[in-house]
């Protein structure tokens, strides 16, 4: 995986990453901004996904019913994702295709319209999709739980943002919003694929060099207190399906307890992909579905993990089976946990959870977008020697950590357990 990377900063302050891969003549190219909803204070939430919205709009020069004709007609792919910690844009296209990509990346950094007609027709898309995940029990679930978790934090509040801001906002907010964040020194230019190192590095000179550099954009330093106590909260909606969900405070991707606890992940529940744009594996084999789905406590049983820039909460999801109550899953969850706590996990049994750890990274690192999504990915929250040595450092997990991180993040009194109660 080592082979063949570069790594510069152009004058601008651009972070540029290239990889070749020459397995296949595919190029697949990334534009990571620091900027996502943690970026965000009450009254403009939602404003990072909004603009990453905007940013398919067009430019004087590449007009929206230009762009995703130009991508398709040349065979590419392209889309973009906001977070709570970035903003992402990728085009992946057949190596000699890739200008399109980077000539447009370069250029919407810089020109991005915000036409005022085609904020408000956007605007009606993002409520609408609001609306929709309103209807989603997960959602309604999930968001009363980081409101509760995060009273201080921006993490407090989802990535689309509160109706009331969607409602509100203007054209002026985005554009602002656009011009603090989208400059060369907040971003992380990431290309892997088929291509000569200096020959790109001299095309992505040519085309971002020229753009200024801008001012260190602003950042909310809003550090969580410490939870004082379990929060037990419970939602009504729509439905018939019972859920509970069970967040424990997790430590940021940079710590290094994020790796052991990692290994617990995936000895629980089985391991969660960090890569969210690629597939999972079976976790028939670990200890909650046993506990809960062989026993039918519960349809499903999951948990969740993710790499965030500052203490973010590793969640377990429970669909609880129709003939049971929560209380009774809920239970199980508890037993499973404190039986890490309190008993030695064989080395048989810790060797299998990093081995399924290990093949999930794999398989979520292996395409040629995957690669290039990695290269930016990990420089978002650490940088990519992260990437790099993730699989020693899981193979590196003892027992005794397991032990450790379990009794010292898994604990009651810091966790917000949540209870969906369908309506029918």
């Amino acid at each position: 995986m080592e082979n063949h990377l570069t790594q510069t900063t152009l004058s601008n302050g651009l972070k540029v990453l290239l990889k070749e891969i020459h397995t296949a003549p595919i190029i697949s190219s990334w534009l990571w901004y620091r900027v996502g909803s943690r970026d965000e204070v009450q009254g403009r939430t939602g404003i990072s996904h909004w603009v990453e919205h905007m940013q398919f709009k067009g430019t004087p020069q590449f007009p929206s019913n230009v762009l995703d004709k130009t991508i398709s007609r040349e065979g590419g792919s392209w889309n973009a994702f906001t977070y709570m910690d970035w903003t992402a844009y990728f085009e992946t296209m057949p190596a000699d295709k890739i200008d399109i990509a980077l000539h447009l990346e370069s250029d919407r950094m810089i020109n991005s319209q915000f036409d005022p007609n085609e904020v408000t027709s956007e605007r009606t898309v993002i409520i609408s999709e609001r609306e929709g995940s309103e209807n989603e029990p997960l959602f309604l679930l999930g968001e009363a739980i980081q409101q509760s978790a995060f009273r201080i934090h921006p993490y407090h509040h989802e990535v689309i943002g509160d109706m009331a801001d969607l409602r509100t906002m203007t054209r002026d907010d985005l554009y602002n919003h656009y011009r603090a964040f989208y400059v060369p020194n907040n971003a992380v230019m990431a290309v892997a694929g088929d291509f000569n190192t200096q020959a790109m590095l001299a095309r992505i000179k040519e085309l971002f060099e020229p753009i200024p550099s801008g001012g260190e954009p602003a950042r909310l330093a809003r550090e969580e207190p410490v939870q004082k106590g379990e929060v037990r909260l419970s939602v009504e909606g729509p439905g018939s399906t019972t859920y509970v969900q069970v967040c424990y405070r997790f430590p940021a991707a940079s710590h290094p307890d994020f790796f052991p606890l990692s290994v617990l992940d995936s000895l629980l529940a089985g391991p969660s992909n960090l890569n969210m744009f690629s597939g999972g594996i079976s976790n028939k084999t670990s200890r909650l579905y046993r506990a809960l789905v062989d026993k039918e406590l519960a349809v499903s049983v999951h948990g969740g993990a993710q790499a965030t820039i500052d203490p973010f909460l590793y969640t377990f999801t429970m669909t609880v089976h129709p003939k049971r109550k929560p209380e009774e899953a809920l239970a199980a969850l508890d037993k499973e946990i404190q039986r890490i706590k309190e008993e030695k996990v064989s080395k048989e049994e810790i060797t299998r959870a990093i081995k399924q750890a290990r093949a999930l990274f794999a398989y979520g690192s292996e395409n040629i977008t995957n690669q290039g999504f990695w290269l930016g990915y990990a420089e978002m929250f650490a940088n990519y020697e992260w990437f790099q040595t993730y699989l020693d450092k899981l193979s590196a997990v003892t027992v005794k950590d397991i032990q450790r991180v379990a009794n010292e993040y898994f604990k009651p009194q810091r966790r917000v357990v949540g209870t969906y109660i369908p309506l029918g």
